[in-house]
């Protein structure tokens, strides 16, 4: 078998912009997928190599599966980046990632990594699921997981890790912290600022809402081991600093206020890794690279320029810092996003494997650059330089490579989670404005088809991927007859549509006239 990539097999014609053994660990990553490495990972390498600074070697953290870092730490955390354009593909060998671990094994190396006063950012992609958040915008302090995080063991979610990564740094005087999401929500920055307001609110309650949840936080701190056999809330730095959770809610909330949270919008297209591709990775390299990510060759960061303290100089490498992200995020989110996911119902529905296919197929076609000329760009003003029109032909154009396998069943993933960022607030801006946002609303309804039909046209399976599956399901089995059966079953997931738009009757007729004419298609 082909030798696998490391730093002791990789040749010397593919070596990184940046040496590895030089950089020391100043950002840390949570949700370390394929996304990060074929996009921020690269924007990091390039702005090292053009300044020649050392100090911005990545941690990346996957949040669940140990699988990233099985692929990633027997190659000393190389990995390449295979672009797909209609040119010959491109290969580039990163170097940047420096350490890999998985947090549901080590979460007390996470919460001490983010603590440490090397560390001048965290960056997020950790998926709209990720953040545990409620329809509102506010965290969702009835998730389980989020409960036992308050309740004093080492934290699992992101805004667990966070916080206690945050109190640890208060304690210790490690110095205020920049927290850059990236992940496609409205002002991500915000947003999740306010998510860890929230945790650190009801961290403060913990031990007097009841004599059980008193009980819940002794017990944790008392049974749960960490990996060295130390008490793991201790290890954590989450509970058994000093006395009571108000102490840390305090300590927490007075972190808060010097970190900051800076909006930004990323945009490349990073389809799933295929053996195809790692074939041909592995011919260009002479080597076998368990970890490859495959992209297009657009890629695109716009960042918020408020941070705490030093940063990578990303801007070197392309990235645009600016005092306001939010035209350009609603122009990418309204946009591609929302035609993304259109395409992906839609062409699922119909049996295209591929966004590629989907876009080949005329129809779909006109209804993708229908929903950004008629519905959307109504909605949206554009950030300087940024024409809309020939935007959207980019998209389309993007979207139709045939080099990029990009699925529709991917692309379909979390549908309850990326509908109400990408296409419902659109669909509430038209009708406000008196407009009917019609190719807007079959965009939803190929969704809910997508939900309650489970099959294409062809009779193969769609396999519903979402954090709300069940509910979802529940909602699809146990609705009345015909288009507005479905409709009405659907709109009454409060988790997805919020009561005023789903009492909306100019919304739900075009639902029914979307579902109908799909499930007669």
């Amino acid at each position: 078998m082909m030798e696998r990539l490391s730093s002791r097999s990789l040749p010397v014609e593919w070596a990184p912009e940046v040496d590895p053994r030089g950089l020391s660990i100043g950002i840390v990553h949570l949700g370390l997928g394929a996304f990060h490495r074929a996009h921020q990972a690269v924007f990091t390498e390039r702005a090292a190599a053009m300044t020649g600074e050392s100090r911005w070697g990545i941690s990346g953290v996957s949040q669940r599966s140990a699988s990233v870092r099985q692929q990633l730490a027997p190659q000393d955390g190389l990995y390449s980046v295979l672009t797909r354009g209609l040119d010959s593909p491109s290969l580039q060998v990163i170097g940047s990632m420096r350490e890999v671990s998985t947090a549901p094994e080590a979460p007390a190396a996470v919460v001490a990594r983010i603590a440490d006063p090397a560390v001048a950012v965290v960056t997020l992609t950790v998926t709209e699921k990720g953040y545990r958040a409620v329809a509102g915008g506010g965290l969702d302090l009835a998730d389980p997981e989020i409960q036992a995080d308050l309740a004093g063991r080492p934290p699992r979610t992101v805004v667990g890790q966070l916080a206690a990564g945050l109190i640890r740094r208060a304690e210790t005087g490690a110095g205020p912290l920049t927290v850059l999401s990236c992940d496609n929500l409205v002002a991500n920055g915000p947003f999740l600022r306010r998510l860890m307001e929230d945790y650190a609110a009801a961290l403060g309650s913990v031990r007097s809402r009841s004599v059980d949840g008193r009980s819940v936080l002794e017990d944790g701190r008392q049974s749960k081991l960490g990996t060295h056999g130390e008490p793991a809330g201790e290890r954590a730095g989450v509970v058994a600093i000093g006395s009571s959770s108000g102490n840390l809610a305090a300590r927490l909330a007075g972190q808060l206020e010097s970190t900051r949270f800076p909006a930004s919008m990323v945009d490349r297209i990073v389809p799933a890794t295929t053996d195809a591709d790692r074939e041909e990775a592995a011919r260009l390299l002479g080597v076998r690279d368990e970890a490859l990510v495959v992209a297009e060759p657009f890629i695109q960061w716009v960042i918020e320029d408020d941070f705490a303290g030093a940063r990578p100089a990303w801007e070197r490498a392309g990235a645009v810092l600016t005092e306001d992200v939010a035209p350009w995020e609603q122009a990418k989110l309204r946009m591609l996003n929302a035609t993304h996911s259109m395409l992906a119902y839609l062409g699922g529905l119909r049996g295209y494997e591929t966004i590629a296919e989907a876009v080949r197929d005329v129809e779909l076609a006109e209804l993708a650059g229908e929903l950004m000329t008629r519905d959307v760009v109504p909605t949206l003003t554009p950030p300087e330089g940024l024409d809309l029109a020939a935007y959207g032909t980019s998209v389309l154009e993007r979207f139709a490579n045939p080099a990029l396998k990009h699925r529709t069943a991917q692309v379909a993933m979390d549908g309850s989670v990326k509908l109400p960022v990408r296409l419902l607030g659109t669909v509430r801006d038209r009708l406000e404005a008196g407009a009917e946002p019609r190719i807007a609303s079959l965009a939803v309804a190929g969704w809910m088809v997508y939900v309650a039909t489970g099959r294409d046209a062809n009779g193969r399976e769609l396999a519903l991927d979402d954090p709300q599956a069940a509910r979802l399901r529940e909602a699809a089995t146990s609705a009345g007859p015909g288009a507005a059966g479905l409709v009405d079953a659907m709109l009454s997931i409060e988790t997805v549509f919020d009561k005023e738009l789903a009492a909306d009757k100019v919304f739900r007729s075009l639902l029914i006239e979307g579902v109908s004419s799909l499930q007669s298609d």
